[in-house]
């Protein structure tokens, strides 16, 4: 019975996808200097991702309001988007936040700041759907089992149970393999957009050590390993001295071996 129920199915499905988001955010923890007393680029990275929206009043539908007018009168008021897009994003209206600024990012392909700040929001979201996809397996491990504790098959008893017990099982695994393949796909869709943002981003900045290294770590998120190693080694070579580069080296490295060992599909 097990092997042809969803969750063991989910479960092997969903493995290698929480394996990579573990050595991705374990590694990043490494060149981040989290806990490591750093004064490398990590640490700059760290602190600019970990405070962007925190704290203040601005996001109430006063300044919405005020912010939206000054675009109205002057849609080249390239500080009102984002000044919108913060009270959107403080208030807790993130996609609204985003629409603000993807329209400033077509109205000023390089607004900097703007561009930054997108970016980061869709890191945001790809982390609130990742959390939903591993809510979502841990919901699936705690499912109904229909064999545990069961009575035998065989009995009146056990027949019974399992007319109850086998449409249960498979409604609670139905809305388990919605819920994970919904939130696992506004995850990839946010990384894939996030690395977009950050790829303009290193147009612009071509010799910001910070936006290359934050490119590469965006890119593995988003499973496009070439841009991850192109960035890095960029990285190095704007910061070959930094404290964090030894990790950033170890993890091309690592990288490129992935490369390697994955199959070729022959076209002969």
């Amino acid at each position: 019975m097990e092997d042809t129920m969803f969750f063991p199915k989910l479960r092997a499905h969903a493995k290698w996808v929480f394996v990579l988001l573990a050595v991705v955010f374990a590694s990043s923890f490494v060149f981040l200097g989290v806990g490591s007393g750093s004064s490398g680029i990590g640490d700059l990275l760290q602190g600019d991702w970990s405070n962007l929206f925190g704290g203040g009043g601005s996001g109430t539908s006063a300044q919405i309001s005020k912010d939206q007018k000054r675009i109205q009168q002057n849609p080249k008021d390239y500080a009102a988007y984002r000044d919108l897009a913060s009270a959107q994003a403080t208030d807790g209206k993130l996609d609204d936040a985003i629409a603000t600024l993807e329209k400033l990012r077509t109205v000023h392909s390089k607004d900097v700041a703007g561009l930054e700040t997108l970016a980061s929001l869709y890191i945001r979201k790809a982390d609130a759907a990742r959390t939903a996809a591993i809510n979502a397996q841990t919901q699936s491990q705690g499912a109904v089992n229909p064999t545990t504790f069961a009575p035998a098959g065989s009995s009146s008893l056990g027949k019974a149970y399992q007319r109850f017990t086998n449409p249960l099982a498979s409604a609670i695994s139905s809305q388990a393999s919605q819920k994970f393949s919904t939130a696992y796909s506004n995850m990839t869709s946010a990384y894939g957009l996030a690395e977009s943002a950050y790829k303009d981003l290193a147009k612009l900045k071509r010799n910001d050590p910070l936006t290359q290294v934050t490119l590469g770590q965006t890119a593995e998120l988003a499973q496009d390993t070439k841009t991850a190693i192109a960035a890095y080694k960029r990285f190095l070579k704007l910061a070959p001295d930094d404290s964090s580069a030894p990790a950033v080296r170890q993890r091309i490295k690592l990288l490129q071996s992935q490369q390697q060992s994955q199959p070729t599909v022959s076209t002969g």
